[in-house]
């Protein structure tokens, strides 16, 4: 039996609360920003992609008038751009209160690497937000802070791959989107228990969106190809159709919850709550059982961490 719980989020009041969205140009990015902005938090909006950043900036305020976003540029691909962005946060001495890690790259379909040599899927989903968190942790402590990792339902039939993690030998790409997503449950998991045990004072959970028709799945699957995947179209369709995906202000939902509810936890997990947690209301589900391993995610922490050293 699938462990359920169905949640109804609360009105949200985030004034005097800085929030900082990965990949906020778009689809949930934003609109979690637009969310987090219409509940009275400042809102920082870290894109790869500034240009985008800035009209997603404009659409906020736009529909939020009085909204307090700004923009900086975040290139999880890159340890660099993101050692740039953690030191600048950390000497502007400003604690931050919410941090949602939610952008990501799905499914290329032949293998590309970051900017260090890992792999896309795992050093950018992954790797690249364990960097930014574990890099602003002094923020982070000292607001703190709620960390909402985003992660996927493609984490329940994943495995860690201990011996290939960054699929050297054997590219798959939707098991090494699923390797990823597992990575990011978790990293939360392992987050929180790290925090209550050292009083980081930190709350982390994770959330995914079901299948939510945004832009990723025309980005990632197209990468390296001539002609389109078919992805997005299929997509789309099936959004029309109303079957298996829902829209991104459905996806957000649980997001939403677990990263600014004051009822949702630490440790815990936040998905659709419709079969096969494909599309539903915001529920609190059951742990993947892949994600259980206590010292599997102590593995991951530590082989993290020496990754993102060099």
């Amino acid at each position: 039996m699938v462990f359920m719980t169905r949640v109804r989020i609360s009105p949200l009041d985030l004034n005097g609360r800085l929030a900082l969205v990965t990949g906020a140009s778009g689809g949930l990015g934003l609109g979690l920003s637009t969310r987090l902005a219409a509940a009275g938090a400042e809102v920082v909006l870290a894109v790869r992609d500034t240009t985008k950043g800035r009209g997603a900036l404009r659409r906020i305020e736009a529909e939020v008038p009085g909204a307090r976003v700004t923009v900086r540029e975040l290139d999880l691909a890159s340890l660099a751009s993101i050692e740039v962005l953690t030191k600048e946060l950390n000497g502007a001495d400003r604690p931050l209160h919410l941090l949602i890690n939610n952008a990501g790259v799905m499914a290329p379909a032949t293998r590309h690497t970051t900017a260090d040599g890992f792999e896309l899927q795992f050093g950018t989903n992954h790797l690249g937000h364990f960097a930014l968190t574990t890099g602003l942790l002094p923020v982070l402590r000292a607001g703190r802070a709620r960390v909402t990792t985003v992660t996927s339902s493609a984490a329940r039939q994943a495995r860690p791959g201990w011996t290939d993690p960054q699929s050297e030998r054997a590219y798959a790409a939707v098991r090494a989107y699923g390797r990823s997503k597992l990575a990011n449950l978790m990293f939360a998991l392992e987050l929180d228990r790290r925090s209550r045990e050292q009083g980081w004072g930190i709350v982390s959970n994770a959330a995914h969106p079901g299948t939510t028709l945004t832009g990723l799945y025309a980005a990632g699957p197209n990468l390296g190809r001539q002609r389109p995947a078919p992805h997005e179209a299929i997509m789309s369709r099936l959004a029309r159709w109303g079957i298996l995906v829902h829209g991104v202000e459905q996806g957000l939902q649980p997001i939403l919850y677990a990263a600014a509810d004051p009822h949702a936890g630490g440790g815990r997990l936040y998905g659709p709550d419709g079969i096969g947690q494909f599309t539903g209301g915001p529920a609190e589900l059951g742990i993947y059982r892949s994600a259980r391993d206590r010292d599997a995610a102590a593995r991951l922490w530590s082989l993290s961490a020496d990754a993102v050293k060099g």
